[in-house]
Parts: C-alpha cells; sequence; structure tokens
C-alpha cells in the first residue's frame, strides 16, 4: 500500500557502508525519477552515480549532515553511505527547475524503500568542492544528493507535542524520533458535500 511504503520512507542518516548498492540499482531508482513528472515535460535534470567506495570517499567530505543533531557530524566510517545519486540541473535546457528535483528524489526515495534500502536528501552542500572533485561542468547546477545504502537506524514518526517542536531528535538507544503535524494543523479549509462514512 502506497501510504506504508511513504511511511518508511524515512531520512535515513546511518547505514552499513560495507553492505553495497549495485550500480544497477542505481540507475533502476533513477529510471523511476526519469518517468516522473517534470515541469513542462521540460526533463531538465541529470543524475551522477556512485557505488564505487573511492568515489563515495570523495562526495562525503562536501556533504551536510542533521542540522537538528548539534552534537553530531554525520555518520562515522562504517556507517557512511554505499552509494550517492547526485541530481543536477542542466541550464542548457531550463534555467528554472522548479519542483522537479523533489519530484525525482522522493521516486527514488521511494523506489529505495521498496528496495530494502534507506536514503537522506541531502541539500546542506559544498557544491563548489563537489564540482571540482567530480569533475561537474558548470553547465549544470548541483541541486541535491541522495545518499543510499541499508540502513542501520530506526527512524518512528510521532505527534507534534504540545510545544509545536518539531525538530527531530535521537533517543538513548539511538533511535531517530521524526514529529509530524496533525491533519487539524494543516488543513486550512474544507469545503465538502459529504463526507465519507468508510473507514481509513
Amino acid at each position: 500500500m502506497l501510504e506504508d511504503l511513504i511511511r518508511k520512507t524515512r531520512s535515513i542518516r546511518r547505514f552499513y557502508q560495507d553492505v553495497p548498492t549495485s550500480i544497477d540499482t542505481l540507475r533502476e531508482l533513477v529510471n523511476l525519477a526519469r518517468m516522473s513528472a517534470s515541469g513542462g515535460n521540460a526533463q531538465p535534470l541529470k543524475y551522477v552515480l556512485s557505488s564505487d567506495q573511492a568515489t563515495n570517499a570523495r562526495i562525503f567530505p562536501h556533504t551536510r549532515w542533521a542540522a537538528h543533531l548539534k552534537d553530531w557530524n554525520g555518520p562515522a566510517e562504517g556507517e557512511r553511505p554505499s552509494a550517492y545519486v547526485i541530481i543536477v540541473g542542466d541550464r542548457e535546457i531550463s534555467r528554472s527547475f522548479d519542483c522537479d528535483q523533489g519530484i525525482a528524489a522522493q521516486s527514488i526515495m521511494l523506489g529505495a524503500t521498496e528496495r530494502k534500502l534507506g536514503g537522506c536528501m541531502l541539500g546542506g552542500l559544498d557544491r563548489d568542492g563537489l564540482r571540482k572533485t567530480l569533475g561537474i561542468p558548470q553547465r549544470y547546477d548541483i541541486l541535491l544528493v541522495l545518499a543510499l545504502g541499508r540502513p542501520r537506524e530506526s527512524v518512528v514518526l510521532e505527534e507534534v507535542g504540545p510545544s509545536g517542536d518539531v525538530a527531530y531528535y535521537r533517543d538513548e538507544d539511538g533511535v531517530h524520533h521524526v514529529p509530524k503535524r496533525s491533519m487539524d494543523d494543516i488543513i486550512l479549509e474544507e469545503w465538502a458535500e459529504y463526507r465519507s462514512t468508510v473507514a481509513a
């Protein structure tokens, strides 16, 4: 069921680094993004793929992890991603990428979850450093890095408490908690001729 897949598709930040993710799997995931919606059907996104340990080690220093976890600098050696998908926008196709990268990234993440993988969308990046280390041409804007691998942590959803604090956190057992606003908090208005009585 789609709702179950979405609930399971969480930001994973610790991985079994020694469990490889094949380049064929990355291509399958990018194919899901390729078939997803694109503004004006311009399809300006391109992808850089790495399942190579040496290349992964070059990518990692240019990523930034978990702003709410103040005392954590990202996954330690042994818990780092086994693969990356870097989403770039081709400015020779379009100057504006709008929501394309979000649509593509979510398609990839849902596909990863379906394959028992986990991932994290990283927007906090040293883009200049990443461009230089991988030789990405200037025509491509670096939009997102998706870190992927076999999950090494548990993530649970919970309701936002009375304080309204939405900051995610880890408990003493290392479980990652993600507060989500309630439906009543996010729906501003409803106009309906009827309400279904069928239980969800």
